[in-house]
């Protein structure tokens, strides 16, 4: 099964192939690898090259040391911001070319927005007004964004990195969402959870978006797949007794999506409902779909 992000309109994949991607980002072309495009690519139905595309405004180049640089072609801001409407709902993201290749924002993301927005807004409209939502390893909070402009009473943004949390509250800003009562907490996200155990704290809602490689608050070197069921059984700890749902990504090759399904079921203990598949992208010139990671999505019915 494949949750494909097909609802934008400030974003597309225009073309894939060669291991790289070919997007706009508003009015912004960009061209960075992506190791899921292991096809050729295509351009008016006939095999091309991406030199063979118009030149895109920014072409990200990888260094052999390690990260890369961006070459651009054209002069366009450094950072600017694009629109999703995630079930009428207006969310507003900025967006920044970064030495990691990144831009801030994962749009194949948006299929999960849109499913935690419309559950939220489904409990809302059926009497339910203290709806406590936990995002782990929440980065620029695209999806505490989604969840607090569907309603929930509270969103708990956790991430490591300070400069990560200060873009996530810029997101909110730009998404009207400043007076929403989202708290944001730079922390490690397994030393959280622990404490919030203690603290008897519980949540109705819970989205996991943990890194394929991370450090540990010792330092340590970890890897998901190595970290991945005692992550989630630690957090399904944390669910409510009337919970709405709970989201595992992973952008870990290593991992597949039934992989993560079966992680969150034996998580789970069981209960519930597990479905599982990857995250894509439509292709829209070429007719195709990007993958671009698994996700596992737990429901109480």
């Amino acid at each position: 099964m494949m949750f494909v992000a097909d609802k934008w309109t400030d974003y597309e994949v225009m073309y894939a192939g060669s291991g790289e991607k070919y997007e706009r980002w508003g009015e912004v072309v960009l061209r960075r690898p992506d190791p899921q495009a292991v096809w050729p690519v295509f351009a008016d139905g006939k095999p091309a090259t991406m030199d063979d595309l118009p030149t895109a405004d920014a072409v990200y180049h990888r260094s052999d040391k390690g990260g890369g640089s961006w070459t651009r072609n054209k002069s366009f801001p450094q950072s600017w911001k694009i629109d999703y409407d995630c079930l009428g709902k207006r969310l507003t993201f900025g967006v920044e070319p970064t030495s990691f290749k990144h831009t801030g924002l994962f749009p194949e993301q948006a299929a999960n927005w849109d499913f935690c927005g419309g559950l939220i807004s489904d409990a809302v409209s059926k009497g339910r007004d203290d709806i406590k939502i936990l995002s782990l390893f929440a980065y620029t909070g695209a999806s505490t964004v989604a969840c607090a402009s569907h309603g929930a009473s509270e969103v708990v943004h956790v991430d490591a990195s300070k400069g990560m949390i200060a873009k996530a509250k810029e997101n909110a800003s730009l998404s009207g969402l400043s007076d929403s009562y989202i708290r944001f907490i730079a922390d490690d996200c397994r030393k959280f959870c622990e404490r919030e155990l203690r603290r008897g704290r519980k949540y109705d809602g819970i989205i996991m978006d943990p890194p394929s490689y991370g450090r540990g608050p010792s330092g340590e070197l970890w890897k998901l797949e190595d970290n991945f069921y005692d992550l989630a059984s630690l957090a399904f700890e944390l669910m409510s007794d009337d919970p709405l749902f709970f989201i595992a990504s992973s952008y870990a090759t290593a991992v597949t999506a039934d992989a993560s399904g079966q992680i969150i079921r034996l998580a789970s203990g069981g209960t519930g409902n597990v479905v599982s598949g990857e995250l894509g992208l439509p292709v829209t010139r070429m007719g195709v779909c990007l993958p671009c990671g698994s996700v596992a999505r737990w429901t109480a019915n």
